[in-house]
């Protein structure tokens, strides 16, 4: 091993420790806001919906099966919904309308008031999400964007907006799937371990 190698390792691990600390210390109450917003839409009967591009597409489809598998808790499976799988539907919007349309038409189709639709982005400008994000609003569903820094377009249309503060696409993802490995287990906590706090926030159901 050379020492130049070593120092690229060493030096992005040290970048990553310290914009995850950096997030966390700054954005833990915005976390736990999203992850009891989520407990309270699965408690009432609703659905979480994942969606984004390239690598935001895995960790979209990765929390989704976090959530309908189980994450770290034995519980029932929880409804979550990737809307990057179904190659079907992606290629017939693709093709007969826009790419711009793969996830606004299955949020129509699939998003209800009540759910929760979580947009992924490092950039925050993918204009697919922007459009999801926009039809999540118009048929109540509450929107979410785990983003980089700036929140970029899709900011405007979120109604939580959990915002790394970085540029640097690979350190933006790895923060991203930390949030949402906290969410899944502060969800569980809400709905399995400490189901007297959530109350407050059913009452009025």
């Amino acid at each position: 091993m050379s020492d130049e190698t070593r120092r690229i390792v060493l030096e992005h691990s040290a970048a990553g420790c310290d914009l995850r600390e950096k997030y966390f210390r700054e954005s833990v109450e915005k976390v736990v806001d999203v992850a009891r917003v989520m407990a309270v839409a699965l408690a009432r009967g609703g659905k979480i919906l994942f969606a984004g591009n390239g690598g935001s597409a895995a960790d979209a489809q990765h929390l989704a099966a976090e959530f309908v598998n189980r994450f770290l808790l034995e519980r029932p499976p929880l409804p979550a919904l990737a809307l990057t799988t179904d190659t079907s539907i992606i290629t017939a919007i693709g093709n007969d309308y826009s790419f711009e349309q793969i996830f606004e038409k299955q949020v129509l189709a699939l998003g209800n008031r009540g759910d929760v639709l979580v947009g992924i982005s490092t950039s925050g400008n993918s204009s697919n999400l922007v459009h999801a994000l926009r039809a999540g609003r118009e048929r109540g569903v509450t929107t979410v964007g785990l983003v980089g820094q700036g929140g970029g377009e899709m900011a405007p249309f979120c109604d939580h907006l959990l915002m790394v503060p970085s540029k640097q696409t690979p350190l933006v993802q790895e923060v991203q799937i930390t949030i949402g490995h906290m969410l899944c287990r502060l969800v569980d906590y809400y709905l399995f371990e400490a189901v007297t706090e959530l109350q407050p926030y059913l009452e009025g159901e």
